[in-house]
């Protein structure tokens, strides 16, 4: 068996692992990142979109992966709020939350994670002393205070320093190092899907709230003359399954009358998918030699584009402490789960209340919720402390 040493092993090649593999490259580390998925998986469509906010955009530049993702953004200046919660699906309280009450940037940028992932992979192929492994698993996972010893899948032994968990909400990382998660699970899923649209985005990304979970609208570049939208339905599983199984002109009906006709008629570009909405996060962040990182950590529900931002939090917070402590020691890794894992609870707890609120069916607790926006919109240091939050800046 080939035993290889290396600085930092990062356990899965999504999105998160990939910009913590162009980070750390990008910083001189010599890293190893693999991936269970196979190159030709990359090739399959990621209907999905990712909004990287205001304070991301650091990481990103750090990575050396911002001056190829800048040109391809949907910029998000506006960030609108629509309740619809009244008998018919209608408008009856519409707040614009506007970027340039706090920069001159925009709140963030929107881009497809088939985009991402493509910029991601040529700068780690780029990147000398990063080794990037599609096709390839960890398979055993020992630590000890000076490594962590990983034994992969292609038959390689790798020590390192380091050991990354990016390998999603089942981490086989976190499960090997024996860290426990706590699940809450709403009955909800989410449907992801593209759309054209009749009326431009203008740049404003739309959270409409009715019941079931919000119907949210993030803009898309144009394309080939149309206005362009990504679109997430969030509802009550047994509601987006029988939706999943109308034909395109009737899910497209559907979805123009949950969007409030915000952007006017709605045309579906592209096949949907679905998928499960739950809160997880894991008891530590940090073990012996092991840091997690994005849904290894901690998974929300898509609500107010917190979900990957949360990740390259993670990766911020890492990247400081290794340049503050010996890279993989304790008092590196105690230093991340102080000052990354209170702020993920308070976090995963406030998007935790935001989704019970936007499920209410109640007639009453939507007239609540409604009469809650109009009260946090109209008090201006409210409103921006809000904003602030939201983009996770203090």
């Amino acid at each position: 068996m080939e035993r290889i040493q290396t600085d930092i092993l990062i356990s899965g090649g999504g999105i998160a692992g990939m910009c913590a593999a162009a980070a750390f490259g990008s910083k001189g580390y010599n890293v190893i990142c693999v991936d269970p998925m196979p190159d030709n998986a990359a090739a399959k469509p990621d209907l999905r979109t990712t909004a990287f906010l205001q304070p991301s955009k650091l990481v990103l530049e750090a990575a050396g992966l911002w001056d190829r993702l800048g040109p391809i953004a949907a910029p998000l200046q506006v960030m609108r709020i629509v309740d619809a919660g009244g008998e018919t699906p209608e408008p009856r309280v519409i707040k614009d939350f506007d970027a340039a009450d706090l920069s001159d940037a925009p709140f963030g940028w929107n881009f497809t994670n088939m985009a991402i992932r493509d910029v991601a992979l040529a700068r780690i192929k780029s990147l000398p002393n990063v080794d990037f492994r599609a096709g390839t698993s960890t398979q055993r996972i020992t630590t000890r205070e000076s490594e962590a010893l990983v034994a992969l899948s292609d038959g390689t032994k790798v020590s390192a320093k380091l050991l990354i968990g990016a390998d999603g909400r089942n981490s086989p990382t976190r499960d090997a190092v024996g860290i426990s998660v706590k699940t809450t699970r709403y009955g909800q899923k989410a449907i992801v899907f593209c759309v054209s649209h009749a009326a431009p985005h203008n740049n404003i990304s739309t959270e409409v709230h009715r019941s079931g979970g919000p119907f949210t609208l993030v803009p898309l570049p144009d394309r080939d003359g149309k206005y362009m939208s990504a679109i997430v339905w969030m509802d009550h599983g047994p509601a987006c399954a029988e939706r999943m199984r109308l034909p395109d002109d009737e899910f497209a009906a559907a979805a123009t009358e949950r969007s409030a006709r915000i952007n006017g008629e709605l045309t579906i570009e592209g096949p949907r998918a679905i998928w499960p909405i739950i809160t997880q996060v894991a008891e530590h962040m940090s073990y012996e030699r092991t840091a997690l990182i994005a849904e290894a950590a901690h998974v929300v529900p898509p609500i107010g584009a917190q979900g990957l931002n949360m990740s390259l939090g993670d990766l911020r917070v890492l990247l400081e402490m290794a340049e503050k402590h010996p890279l993989g020691s304790r008092e590196m890794l105690d230093a991340y789960e102080k000052a990354r894992h209170p702020e993920v609870r308070l976090r995963a707890t406030g998007i935790d209340m935001l989704n019970r609120a936007s499920m209410a069916g109640a007639q009453g607790l939507r007239d609540m919720r409604s009469g809650l926006l109009n009260t946090f919109y109209a008090i201006g240091p409210i409103r921006k402390t809000l904003m602030k939050a939201g983009l996770g800046i203090k």
